[in-house]
C-alpha cells in the first residue's frame, strides 16, 4: 500500500509539473471548473433522483385508508434511522447546511471534509425520502462544494483557488437541480460572497454551464417546475403585487423566527430520544392533517404553478370541503403557518435537508392564497403568477438573495414577462426583512460569531485570521525575582528588545522595556539592588489568544504600540507583532483580488 501511495504521488508532482509548464493558472482553472461542473451536477441529480426512488418504494405499498397512518410514521421513522445511521454506523458529524460552506470559505480557507459529500447524499435522501419536510437544493449545494474542495486540496491549490472551486460546485448544482445556469451563478456571488471579477466569473459560467448540460444528458428534459404563463400581467396589478412583495417579507421574518423559536423549543431536552419523540409525532399529526407538508413538496408548488388547489384536500380528512373556497383559503393559511414548524422540527429532530424548496413551498402558497383573496374581492389576477412571483419574494427576504430569486423565476418561465413583478416583490420583501435582520439566515449565526463580514472583504480577511497563528516566542521571559545584574545577563544573549516578566506558574506581570533601562544597564552600583519588579511595568494593551483579529487591530491602533503581549487565560504565551499582522492581512487581500 505505501509503494502504492509513493507511485501514486510521484506521479501527481509529475502531472503537476508538467501543468506548470504547459498550461497557465487561467486556463488550468477553467479547465478544473469543467470537472467541478460535471461532478457537482451529477451528485446533485444524484441526490434528487435517490429521494424519489425512495419515496417510490415507501409508497408503492400505500393502501388508501391506511395512507394518513403511514404519513404518520415515515418521518419519524426516516429521521430515527438518519440519526443511527450517522451515530453508529459513519461515526462521524455530517456538516450538510449552507453556513457549514460559509465558515469554511472564512475560517478554514475553503476545505470542507471529503467524507461530507456521500453523507450529506445519505442523511438528506432519507431524510426527504421518508417524508421529512426539507428541501436538497441546500444539501446539493454543499455535497458539491465538498467535492470541489477536495479536489482542489487534491491538486493542492491555494486559497483563492479552492474557494473558487468550491462557489463552482455550488453554483453547478444549484444550475443541475433547476436547469438555470444564471441562476447558479448569482446564488455562488449572493450566498457564497464571491467577487464579482473576471477572474472568478468566468470559471463560475463554466460549471454552472457543465452542471446544466450534465443534467439534461443523463436525466433528460425534465424539470422541477412546469410553468407557462396564461397571461401577462398588467401595469394595473403593480400594486397587488407590491402588496405581495411585502406580505413575503412578513411570512420570511415569520420563517426566521420559527427557525430560533424551534432551537429554543428543542434545546429543553437533555436526551436525543425525547427530541426525536416530540418531533416526530409533531411531524406525523401535522402531516396526517395536512399531507401537503410530506417531504419536499414539490408537487404542491406544481400544482400552484397550474392555477390548481385540489392538492389541499388528497388524502385530507377535510376532504369533504373540498368544494368551499373558504376552506380552501383556511387550509392555504394552515399550511403556510404550519410549514415553518413542519421544517425545523425535521432538522432539530436529527434530520438533514435544506430550506431552499420550503421557502419556494411557502412563496407559491402566499401566492396563490393573495391571488384567492383578490379574486374573491371582485380583482381578477392569475393565481399561477403570483405564486411564481412569490417564490421569489421569500427567496429574497429568507436568503437574502434578490438576484437569485429573479433570475430563477425568470428562467424557469423561459422569458421576463415577469421581470417587473419579480423585481418588485422581491425588492419589497428584501426591504422588509432587511429592516428586521442585518443577516441572512445563512449567515446570522456566523455573523453573531464574528466569521462573517458580508461582502465587506476586509473585514473577512480579519476574521479568517487568527491570533495563534501569528504568536512570536523568541521573547526571553524574565523572572521576577532577578536583580538587575541577571538581567544584563539576559539582554547580553537576546536579540529582543522587549521582556516578559513572568512568575514561575508562566503568569504575566508585567514588562521590560531596553529603551527605558539604558541608563541603569552601565552603572554597576544597582546591579544587585535593583530587582526586575522595579523595572517592570504594566503595558496599556495586551491580547487575549481568543481574540478576534478585528480587536487586535483596534488596540494597537490605540496603543500605537510595536509588540503587544498574548495571554491565555491569564498566562504569558508570546508575542504577537503589528507588522506581521498588516503583511499577512495585506498578502490575503492580494491572494483574493483580481489578477
Amino acid at each position: 500500500m505505501r509503494r502504492f501511495q509513493q507511485i501514486f504521488l510521484k506521479n501527481l508532482n509529475s502531472l503537476l509539473i508538467w501543468r506548470l509548464k504547459h498550461i497557465n493558472d487561467r486556463q488550468y482553472v477553467i479547465i478544473l471548473a469543467v470537472i467541478v461542473g460535471l461532478f457537482s451536477g451529477l451528485v446533485a441529480v444524484l441526490i434528487k433522483n435517490s429521494v424519489h426512488l425512495v419515496q417510490l418504494g415507501l409508497t408503492f405499498f400505500f393502501i388508501p385508508q391506511y395512507q394518513n397512518i403511514l404519513f404518520l410514521l415515515y418521518p419519524m421513522f426516516g429521521i430515527g434511522l438518519v440519526y443511527l445511521l450517522i451515530r453508529y454506523v459513519i461515526r462521524r458529524e455530517p456538516k450538510p447546511e449552507i453556513p457549514d460552506v460559509l465558515y469554511a470559505i472564512h475560517r478554514k480557507k475553503g476545505k470542507l471534509p471529503p467524507a461530507n459529500t456521500w453523507i450529506t447524499m445519505i442523511a438528506s435522501a432519507i431524510t426527504v425520502g421518508f417524508g421529512g419536510s426539507a428541501g436538497l437544493e441546500g444539501p446539493s449545494a454543499t455535497a458539491g462544494a465538498s467535492m470541489g474542495s477536495s479536489i482542489a486540496q487534491f491538486l493542492r491549490l491555494n486559497k483563492k483557488q479552492t474557494i473558487l472551486m468550491v462557489s463552482c460546485a455550488g453554483a453547478a448544482a444549484i444550475a443541475s437541480l433547476f436547469k438555470a445556469p444564471i441562476t447558479g451563478v448569482v446564488f455562488a456571488l449572493e450566498i457564497f460572497m464571491i467577487d464579482l471579477t473576471m477572474s472568478s466569473i468566468l470559471p463560475l459560467l463554466v460549471s454552472a454551464t457543465v452542471g446544466t448540460i450534465s443534467s439534461y444528458l443523463f436525466f433528460g428534459n425534465d424539470v422541477l417546475y412546469d410553468f407557462h404563463i396564461l397571461l401577462k400581467p398588467s401595469w394595473s396589478e403593480i400594486p397587488f403585487f407590491l402588496v405581495l412583495g411585502i406580505l413575503t417579507g412578513v411570512f420570511s421574518i415569520y420563517f426566521i423566527k420559527i427557525k430560533h423559536f424551534s432551537h429554543r423549543l428543542f434545546e429543553k431536552f437533555n436526551r436525543h430520544w425525547k427530541k426525536w419523540l416530540f418531533g416526530g409525532i409533531s411531524l406525523g399529526v401535522m402531516m396526517f392533517f395536512m399531507p401537503s407538508l410530506f417531504g419536499e413538496g414539490y408537487s404542491t408548488v406544481n400544482s400552484c404553478l397550474h392555477g390548481d388547489y385540489s392538492f389541499l384536500f388528497l388524502n385530507s380528512p377535510f376532504y369533504a370541503y373540498k368544494d368551499s373556497i373558504y376552506a380552501v383559503l383556511i387550509m392555504f393559511f394552515g399550511l403556510i403557518v404550519l410549514k415553518s414548524f413542519a421544517t425545523f422540527f425535521t432538522f432539530e429532530t436529527g434530520g438533514i435537508g435544506g430550506i431552499f424548496a420550503p421557502i419556494l413551498f411557502l412563496g407559491s402558497s402566499i401566492g396563490f392564497f393573495i391571488a384567492i383573496l383578490l379574486n374573491l374581492l371582485g380583482f381578477y389576477v392569475v393565481p399561477s403568477n403570483f405564486a411564481m412571483v412569490g417564490m421569489s419574494g421569500m427567496l429574497s427576504g429568507v436568503m437574502f438573495a434578490p438576484l437569485t430569486g429573479i433570475f430563477l423565476i425568470a428562467e424557469i418561465t423561459n422569458g421576463y414577462d415577469l421581470i417587473i413583478p419579480l423585481m418588485v416583490v422581491s425588492s419589497a420583501s428584501y426591504g422588509i426583512v432587511r429592516m428586521a435582520f442585518r443577516y441572512s439566515i445563512y449567515t446570522q449565526h456566523l455573523a453573531e460569531k464574528g466569521v462573517f463580514f458580508g461582502h465587506n472583504k476586509s473585514k473577512n480577511v480579519l476574521a479568517s485570521m487568527k491570533v495563534e497563528d501569528f504568536i512570536e516566542d523568541n521573547f526571553v521571559p524574565v523572572s521576577p525575582k532577578m536583580t538587575l545584574r541577571d538581567l544584563t545577563g539576559v539582554i547580553s544573549k537576546s536579540s529582543r528588545n522587549v521582556y516578559p516578566v513572568v512568575d514561575d506558574e508562566k503568569n504575566f506581570l508585567g514588562l521590560i522595556f531596553l529603551d527605558h533601562i539604558k541608563h541603569l544597564i552601565f552603572n554597576e552600583k544597582y546591579y544587585d539592588t535593583m530587582k526586575v519588579t522595579d523595572l517592570s511595568y504594566m503595558p496599556n494593551g495586551i491580547i487575549n489568544i481568543n481574540d478576534p483579529m478585528s480587536e487586535v487591530i483596534k488596540i494597537f491602533h490605540k496603543t500605537g504600540n510595536y509588540n503587544l503581549p498574548v495571554l491565555n487565560k491569564g498566562k504569558y504565551v508570546g508575542f504577537i507583532s503589528r507588522a506581521n499582522i498588516f503583511s499577512a492581512f495585506q498578502q490575503e487581500l492580494d491572494e483574493l483580488s483580481e489578477e
